[in-house]
C-alpha cells in the first residue's frame, strides 16, 4: 500500500515546489545521452543507429515514488533525413502512463561542419490511474472512486538543433497539447502546461586523451519558475566518463560511464536531493545503456561527445 499521502509529507512536498518535478514529463539526469527524448530534431544527427535504454528510480525508498522506463531508437535515413521512435513507461504512485512517439528530422548543412536540423514528433499516450492502490488524505472525495482506464491522448511536438562536431544548441517543445498526468500533491488528474526546453553544450579538447564537456538544460513550464540543470563531464581515453550536475533548488548528481566496447556504453547517475525532502528518500538512481551501430569509419565513439 502506498503511504505517500500523509498530510505532513504533502506539506513538505509543496514547500519544495514538487510540482516542478511532477511526472508531467520524465526528468532525466543523463539527458545528454538521449537528447531525442526531448528534441525530435536530434534524430539522425549522430550519423549512426543508436538504441538507448534508461531506467530511473526517483526518490528510492519512498513508497509509490516515480519510476521511468525509456527506450529510444534513432538513425539517419539519408544525409538530410533522420528518424526515430521513443517509448516511455512512467509509474507514479497509483498512476501509469505509456507514451509512444515517432520522430522525423530534416538536416540543412549551413557550412562544412555546421548543421541545422528541424524535427517534428507525433504519437499517443495511454493514462491509467487505479485509486485503490493508495491511501489518501481525502478518502471521501468522489474523484478518488473513478479509476482511469487506458485514456488515450495524442502528442505533437517540434524542435530545432544547431550543431558542429564540438558544440550544439537546441530548442524544443515536446508536446503542444495539454496532456493529462497524475499530480501526487493534488491527488488528482490535472492538465499539463506547455513546456519548452533549451539545451546547449560545448566540448573542449584538454589533451589527446581528455575531453571536457559542460552542458546545460533549461526547462520552462508556463506558470512555474525556470528549471536549470547544469552539468560537467570529463572523458578519459575515449573510455571513462565522470562528471557532476546540479539542478537548481532540487538536486546535485554524480555521473559515471564506461565505453564497454566500440558499440556499447553503460552510464549511471545518482541524485541527492538538496531540499528538506531528502529526509524522506534515499536519492535517485538512473542507469543508461546505449548501443550504437553503423558509425562512419573512425566514428566508433562519437567525437562530438554528445
Amino acid at each position: 500500500m502506498f503511504k505517500i499521502y500523509k498530510i505532513y509529507l504533502v506539506l513538505i512536498m509543496c514547500c519544495v515546489s514538487i510540482h516542478i518535478n511532477a511526472q508531467q514529463a520524465p526528468n532525466y539526469t543523463q539527458y545528454m545521452y538521449n537528447t531525442m527524448a526531448i528534441n525530435p530534431a536530434y534524430a539522425g544527427s549522430s550519423e549512426g543507429l543508436n538504441v538507448v535504454g534508461i531506467y530511473r528510480s526517483q526518490w528510492a525508498g519512498f513508497d509509490g515514488a516515480p519510476e521511468t522506463y525509456n527506450l529510444s531508437v534513432e538513425t539517419p535515413l539519408t544525409d538530410r533525413v533522420g528518424i526515430g521512435v521513443n517509448v516511455t513507461k512512467d509509474v507514479n504512485g497509483p498512476a501509469e502512463r505509456f507514451n509512444f512517439d515517432g520522430n522525423f528530422s530534416y538536416n540543412i548543412q549551413l557550412d562544412r561542419d555546421l548543421n541545422l536540423a528541424f524535427g517534428i514528433k507525433g504519437g499517443a499516450q495511454l493514462l491509467n490511474v487505479d485509486f485503490s492502490k493508495g491511501e489518501f488524505v481525502n478518502q471521501g472525495d468522489p474523484l478518488l472512486t473513478n479509476n482511469i482506464d487506458n485514456r488515450l491522448l495524442t502528442t505533437l511536438g517540434a524542435g530545432a538543433f544547431l550543431y558542429k562536431y564540438n558544440w550544439y544548441v537546441g530548442v524544443s517543445v515536446p508536446d503542444f497539447f495539454s496532456d493529462e498526468y497524475y499530480d501526487n500533491v493534488e491527488e488528482a488528474v490535472v492538465a499539463d502546461e506547455l513546456q519548452t526546453y533549451l539545451t546547449a553544450g560545448y566540448v573542449f579538447g584538454i589533451s589527446d586523451n581528455i575531453r571536457f564537456k559542460p552542458a546545460a538544460l533549461v526547462n520552462y513550464v508556463n506558470g512555474s519558475p525556470l528549471r536549470y540543470n547544469l552539468s560537467a563531464n570529463f572523458l578519459f581515453h575515449d573510455k571513462l566518463t565522470v562528471g557532476a550536475s546540479y539542478q537548481v533548488d532540487a538536486a546535485v548528481s554524480a555521473l559515471a560511464g564506461f565505453q564497454i566496447s566500440d558499440n556499447l556504453f553503460l552510464g549511471y547517475s545518482f541524485d541527492y536531493n538538496t531540499t528538506d525532502f531528502t529526509n524522506y528518500n534515499d536519492g535517485t538512481h538512473e542507469v543508461i545503456l546505449k548501443f550504437s551501430l553503423f558509425k562512419k569509419k573512425g566514428m566508433s565513439f562519437s567525437p562530438r561527445f554528445f
